[in-house]
Order: C-alpha cells, then structure tokens, then sequence
C-alpha cells in the first residue's frame, strides 16, 4: 500500500492509506481527509475498513463514495476462509454502504489480480456477489520469464545450488522465497557471512523494518532479500533479474505471483525452484512441509465443523469472536461452505438445515489445488503450457513451447 499510494502521489493524485501500525497523528489527519472529501484514492485492509472508526465514517451520508476495488483479489481466494476471515465479509460492504447514502446513489465495484483460474474467479464473483460482472482476462503468458525446476538431493545441496545460481548473477537484483520466517533468517546469515548484501524479511518484523528493508531493497543498497510470502505484494521494481524459489510454494497462484516480481522491464529473468528427490529419502523436508500444512488445514476444517455447532443461528461476528478463539474462521467456513449469509459485514444468519457436505467439498477442493502444484513441478511438457492452461487459458497453451523453460531447452537438445 505505501509503495503505490507513494507512486501516486508522485503524479500529483491525492491518494492515502489507513493501517493498524501508522501512528496516531496520522490516522487522525488521513481520516480528516477522507471526510473532508480531499482524497481520491484510500487504500486500507479488509479489517480496518471494518474498523469502527473508518466505518462510521465511511457510513456518514454526505461521504461520497465512488467505487470499491479490490486489488490482489485472489487473497480473498487464498486467505479468506483460514486467515484472514474479514475477506469473506466483503460482499456485504456495498448494499451496507448504499443503505446509509441519499436514494440512487450508486458505487462501482472491481476486483483485480494477476493470479485467478477459473475456480478463483468464480469465487470472487460470488463473494463479492457480482451480479453479471463484465470480465477482462488477459494472459499471464511472459516469456521473458526462463522457468526452470532442479532437483536437488540433500539440504547441504539445495543451499550449495543457490550459493552457485547466486554467484553466476553478480550485481544483479533478485529474491529468494522461502516458507517459514525461521528460513529466511538461518538463509540470510549464511550468505551474509558469505559476504552477500543480503536480509531476511517476514511478518514477523516491525513496520518499521519491513520499511527499511523495501527501501534499501528498491533504492539497490541490497542485492537480495530472503523473504516469505509477506514480501512484494504490490511492490512495483522493473529490473529484478531473478527469482529464487528455495522451496516450492503450495499454490499455483503463489507461484505465479513471486516468479512476476522478475523481469517487469520486459527483459529476461531467470526463475528458479529448487525441490527434493521425488522419494524424499535423503531430503524428507519438503514432504513434511507439505504434509504439516495439509494437515494443518484439514484441522481448522474439522475445529470449524465441531464450532459451527456451538455458534448461535444468528449473531455479531464481534461476538462471536470474542466468545470463541477461532470464532471468526468458523463464520468464515460456514460462509465457504454455503451454510451462511452476511446479513451485513458484521451480522450474519446461519442455514442450520443444510448439511455438512460443503466442508467435504471445501477440502476436495483445496487437496487439488495443491495437488497442481505438485502437477506443476513433474510436468514434462512446456511450462508455460501448464500454467496457461491451468489459469483457463486453453486455446493460447494449445500447442504453446515457450523455448525458453527447462522442458523446452531439453526438448530442443
């Protein structure tokens, strides 16, 4: 958010963000300007739109609201129903703001993001209950973009092959991805003993340190970043040349997203996933990492289920939140599983008479997402091909060879 409403600002367009770490003065001055009408674009947080602060202001029926957008919609996708529940809430903002303003006011509705496959799509159409929506798809096809998928056999040789991709790429701009936050600080005192210009970033660092770290990271003071998933949503930096994944990511859509911070100048950039021996008898941590989070998941399912029975057929999520430890994830499922309806963004009504089927169907769904990653990384055909028809893109891949991934150089020698 800092990043874009910083480059707007630069072009001269009043435009502000609201978050939970900004200081009090200027949540206070930004909030002044939002009801004064002197901005043109806010940039907030599901959760802090929901805030009582900002919605009570946002409710107030001289504010002129133009349109609601959701950038990056597919975290509503990914992170809607376990982690970040406040997404699945927002299908009811518009008919709640539109009550609160004068008869015939209307507010547009968008929903962008690079990474949505056909299932995707059809989620965020019926979350944010878009009735008839006009859709623009465009591929995400970038052959500047060298895919390339290695093997590696032991944890000693993962870090020796980054060590060695690295050292082939001097002074040039990457990222490494890795998964946990533990990783990126064990990965970056070792190539910083190394004497690599390097710094682990993750959710688990300051505001201000995430700052620091984008800045020097932007400004070039900093060759690479070791960073989760918590790094470049957003972050706009034409001449990244390269992007490490250490481990491969459990989302197809999580792929495409961290490989798309390379090459943004449309110039070549080299993507690299690094994963284990396909049995994992010498190197099991990819396996186990997989099996944690798939087992992790299917626990908030059954955690839900067991909650949704205890939960009142109606209710504050407020509440609700308070009453149970995972309350708001339990209303979140329900939602996903169709045994729920938002009776605004923050009351809601439960479908006691529907079965639990949905939950069963809910995991099915998220077992194959993860199973196309793992499609993904053996496939043998062109990767582009893959990607484009996995992203509902089925007549460009018809045929497509990129000549560029690791598939496509092998085919060729």
């Amino acid at each position: 958010m800092e990043n874009q409403v910083q480059e707007l600002r630069q072009l001269r367009l009043p435009a502000a963000l609201l978050h939970s770490e900004l200081p009090t003065w200027e949540r206070k001055r930004t909030l002044q300007a939002l009801e004064q009408q002197r901005l043109r674009l806010l940039y907030l947080s599901p959760e802090t739109l929901l805030s009582p602060p900002v919605w009570e202001r946002l409710c107030q029926p001289q504010l002129k609201i133009n349109g609601l957008i959701l950038d990056e919609a597919h975290c509503l996708v990914q992170w809607g129903d376990t982690f970040r529940p406040a997404y699945r809430r927002l299908g009811a903002v518009r008919p709640a703001l539109l009550k609160c303003k004068p008869v015939g006011t209307k507010i547009a509705i968008a929903a962008f993001t690079a990474t949505a496959d056909p299932t995707a799509q059809q989620t965020i159409r019926h979350v944010l209950q878009l009735q008839h929506p006009n859709t623009f798809l465009i591929s995400p096809l970038r052959q500047n973009l060298n895919l390339k998928v290695q093997t590696v056999w032991t944890p000693r040789g993962r870090r020796q092959q980054l060590l060695k991709f690295i050292q082939a790429r001097p002074q040039q701009t990457g990222l490494v991805y890795v998964r946990t936050r533990r990783d990126s600080e064990e990965l970056a005192q070792w190539l910083q003993k190394l004497g690599h210009a390097t710094v682990a970033y993750h959710a688990g660092l300051s505001a201000e340190e995430r700052r620091q770290i984008e800045a020097n990271w932007l400004g070039g003071k900093t060759e690479f970043a070791i960073c989760t998933c918590a790094f470049g949503m957003g972050i706009n930096k034409s001449d990244v040349r390269w992007v490490v994944h250490f481990q491969a990511p459990h989302l197809l859509s999580e792929y495409i997203q961290e490989v798309g911070r390379g090459g943004r100048d449309g110039k070549p950039s080299d993507a690299l996933t690094l994963v284990s021996e396909p049995t994992g008898w010498l190197n099991p941590e990819d396996k186990q990492r997989q099996q944690f989070f798939s087992e992790k998941l299917q626990k908030q399912y059954q955690d839900a289920q067991r909650l949704a029975k205890q939960l009142p057929n109606q209710g504050e999520v407020a509440t609700v939140s308070k009453q149970f430890r995972e309350g708001a994830i339990a209303l979140a499922l329900l939602h996903s599983a169709g045994q729920l309806q938002w009776l605004d963004p923050f009351h809601y009504r439960k479908h006691p008479s529907k079965s639990s089927q949905g939950f069963a169907q809910i995991s099915s769904s998220q077992q194959q997402v993860q199973s196309q990653m793992t499609q993904y990384l053996t496939t043998r055909k062109c990767r582009w091909q893959f990607l484009l028809g996995a992203f509902g893109f089925t007549q460009e891949a018809a045929g497509l060879e990129c000549g560029t991934c690791d598939n496509c150089a092998r085919h060729q020698k």
